[in-house]
């Protein structure tokens, strides 16, 4: 009798434990809008296979037996963009040579990028004398492919490179030699040769395939049948990365979701939106685009919201790094996308790390480093009371 009480009583007590586990380690899973990652609606059931190959190759870490190096920053996609997001001043990348628009002279030295790791046996690069550099902190991956369908007809309807309407914002494209492995749509708009950039700080990378395959080879130091170019020697050698993976990344990149905004209707969000249009910076962060023809379906002809017109702006002395790339000026960037601003701290530790180089510590700070063309919205910004601050900052938080 006293055996069957014990082994009852040693039952209920595993049963209480394991219990009582569960509740402790339950995790609520989040809302679509607390979160970077997922994929666009209406994708049918082979692209969304698809897109989990991609996801596979964007968590792929290298080693020194799969291609990595032998000098690299990084080990995978995912150690520069956790959660698809923003990366931190340990993950920021330094790009270097190009100190005008005629193109950098330091190729033949390790340019754009440095590396500045190495496996064991070889040495990091070192940028070179008399280059001149900019920090990148790498961007969140979310809603790629809603820019990359933006017509280029619809860009260059935002430009103004001669202020014709006299508001202090120009906003030019910055036209870049396409990369001959990148198709360009029948509707796109070539120049001299050039054509629109639309990717990175600069604008200087075509589309996501352009994008993709850089950060491969500057990133990883892993060559591809797009760029075949070891960074190390510089010799061509056989892909370190299959075809069909690099493409199955960028098709990952190309759906991923776009950030969807939080607490639309909160009354002090709907007052700092209307600050926003207000105080003109809505002028180089649009509210809303409209994407042309794409072969994903659900990415054709759909309106969203990134608040950007990826064009390039004079932001002034203070941003001016003395770096640039294509045909953009040193001081001029590409206005980054607002949207999923507000869960950037997600994947940087906890803290923001914003503009180009994370520089700016908070989105005030960002705010007020806004020279150049931009310095009609800080003004304006600083004219307004304490509430309206914190309502336009609680708006842009929300994206």
């Amino acid at each position: 009798m006293k055996t069957v009480i014990l082994v009852k009583e040693t039952l209920c007590i595993l049963l209480l434990t394991v219990f009582v586990s569960c509740e402790d380690t339950y995790t609520e899973i989040p809302a679509d809008n607390e979160v970077l990652d997922g994929t666009i609606e209406g994708l049918t059931h082979e692209e969304s296979a698809r897109f989990l190959k991609g996801d596979v190759a964007f968590n792929e870490v290298f080693t020194r037996e799969t291609g990595l190096g032998s000098i690299f920053v990084a080990t995978s996609c995912i150690s520069c963009h956790a959660g698809d997001g923003k990366g931190h001043p340990s993950t920021t990348l330094t790009r270097f040579g190009q100190i005008d628009e005629t193109g950098n002279h330091f190729l033949e030295q390790g340019g754009p990028q440095l590396q500045n790791r190495a496996l064991p046996g070889f040495m990091p690069e070192q940028i070179p004398f008399g280059a001149t550099f900019s920090k990148f902190t790498p961007p969140a991956n979310t809603g790629l492919g809603f820019l990359q369908y933006v017509t280029d007809a619809a860009i260059l309807a935002m430009a103004d490179p001669n202020d014709q309407d006299s508001d202090g914002i120009s906003g030019v494209p910055n036209w870049i030699d396409k990369p001959s492995f990148s198709t360009a749509p029948q509707d796109a708009i070539e120049q001299n040769g050039k054509y629109i950039g639309r990717f990175g700080k600069k604008a200087a990378a075509y589309d996501l395939l352009h994008q993709t395959t850089n950060a491969y080879n500057q990133d990883m130091g892993i060559t591809s049948m797009y760029n075949p170019y070891d960074v190390y020697s510089h010799e061509e050698i056989d892909p370190e990365v299959p075809t069909s993976t690099v493409n199955d990344l960028v098709f990952y990149l190309k759906v991923l979701k776009a950030p969807i905004q939080r607490t639309p209707n909160d009354p002090a969000v709907v007052q700092g939106k209307n600050l926003f249009s207000q105080i003109q910076c809505a002028s180089c962060h649009k509210p809303s685009l409209t994407t042309g023809y794409s072969p994903i379906a659900a990415l054709s002809n759909k309106t969203f919201a990134p608040y950007t017109d990826l064009l390039l702006h004079d932001m002034g002395s203070g941003l001016n790094d003395g770096y640039t790339e294509g045909s953009a000026k040193t001081s001029e960037w590409r206005t980054p996308p607002l949207w999923g601003i507000g869960l950037a701290k997600s994947s940087q530790g906890g803290s923001y790390f914003l503009l180009h180089d994370g520089r700016a510590r908070s989105i005030e700070e960002a705010i007020q480093m806004h020279g150049g063309e931009a310095a009609n919205s800080k003004n304006g910004f600083n004219n307004l009371s304490q509430t309206e601050k914190k309502a336009l900052i609680k708006f842009i938080e929300s994206l």
